[in-house]
């Protein structure tokens, strides 16, 4: 009998357990004691990697609805913009963010309208000093594996203070049904695509314009944080139809190393569907594979979050064929450790 190491088991349980999630999520929104915030003009979420992901995210799925802008920063510096009018919103799991702690003693001093979603830390320190709206989730996870916590206080966030007419927190319920429905099919068709992608570059794309949600970038962002983190492989992300004026150009020769990826929504627009097309033909004759995703779900929360588990599967089942640690991530932590002594 074959005895897998005990790492093996842990993000694949975290992300077996992602409805249970976006259920807690949910709970946890419902709760939520947040105030009105008053004249904003802009809303800044400012977060990096598995907390900044998913501003990404509401960002897109909000952005043919929200009447001010979306600003997503991750950097140690806030737009000079930020003012008295100014929403923001400090992302940070962990609390302790260096870049994040940075961005929020900005917002302090522009005198912003801060609301925070944490599970401790400084964040929640600093917080509780300038009584700012705080919504906690729970803390002892990798962040990336917290997604559904994080995302849907965003919508909370943004639903509680008018910005969007759509609930999104009932379409999260919705996705909850939709994901437990399809979990098997997902697991199954994970694991076919992980041996695809095994010991090659994925190259991953979206089709950037959706009718009714502007782009989707940001789940091919997240797929390739989670072949980075999880399986430890390099790869890169575009989008159609910016990448037709310029990435378009080095498919030229044939490159066994290059896999693939396409995130389908049904909302992708015609046009784009028409370049893509015509495109596909290029990548199946200069690449390893092609293979196309193609979300389930009738509202575009259920269609991100859809191709966004997926993505999370097929990082994890990479992870298992390599017989590597999907969640260490130990070149993080020792760049932390260099920069903590200094």
């Amino acid at each position: 009998m074959l005895f897998l190491p005990y790492y093996f088991f842990i993000m694949k349980t975290l992300v077996e357990g992602f409805t249970k999630q976006l259920q807690e999520a949910l709970d946890i929104a419902n709760a939520a004691v947040l105030t009105k915030k008053n004249n904003i003009q802009n809303i800044v979420v400012t977060g990096l990697g598995g907390s900044g992901i998913g501003g990404t995210l509401l960002s897109e799925l909000v952005q043919t609805e929200c009447p001010v802008p979306i600003t997503i920063n991750k950097d140690y510096f806030l737009p000079e913009f930020v003012n008295a009018n100014s929403l923001v919103i400090i992302s940070s799991y962990s609390g302790n963010t260096e870049e994040t702690l940075s961005a929020m003693k900005q917002a302090i001093d522009k005198n912003a309208q801060i609301v925070c979603v944490t599970s401790g830390g400084e964040v929640r320190a600093i917080a509780e000093k300038y009584k700012f709206d705080t919504i906690i989730i729970p803390g002892g996870h990798p962040p990336r594996s917290c997604i559904g916590y994080s995302l849907v206080q965003l919508f909370k966030i943004v639903q509680f203070n008018g910005f969007v007419k759509t609930d999104l927190l009932h379409q999260v319920k919705a996705t909850i049904t939709l994901l437990d429905d399809e979990k098997e099919a997902i697991k199954v068709e994970s694991a076919i695509i992980a041996k695809k992608l095994l010991n090659k570059i994925p190259v991953i794309y979206s089709l950037g314009s959706c009718e009714g949600a502007a782009s989707y970038e940001g789940v091919g962002i997240r797929f390739r944080q989670q072949i980075n983190e999880n399986s430890k492989m390099l790869c890169w992300h575009h989008t159609l139809p910016e990448m037709n004026h310029n990435e378009l150009v080095g498919w030229v020769e044939k490159n066994d190393a290059l896999a693939v990826v396409t995130f389908r929504t049904s909302f992708d627009y015609e046009r784009t569907i028409k370049r893509y097309d015509i495109c596909k033909t290029l990548f199946a004759k200069y690449s390893h594979s092609v293979t196309d995703i193609t979300a389930k779900g009738t509202s575009k929360v259920e269609q991100f979050f859809y191709l966004i588990n997926i993505g999370d599967w097929i990082s994890c089942y990479i992870a298992d064929l390599k017989n590597i640690d999907a969640v260490e991530v130990n070149v993080i932590t020792n760049l932390k450790n260099e920069l903590a002594k200094s």
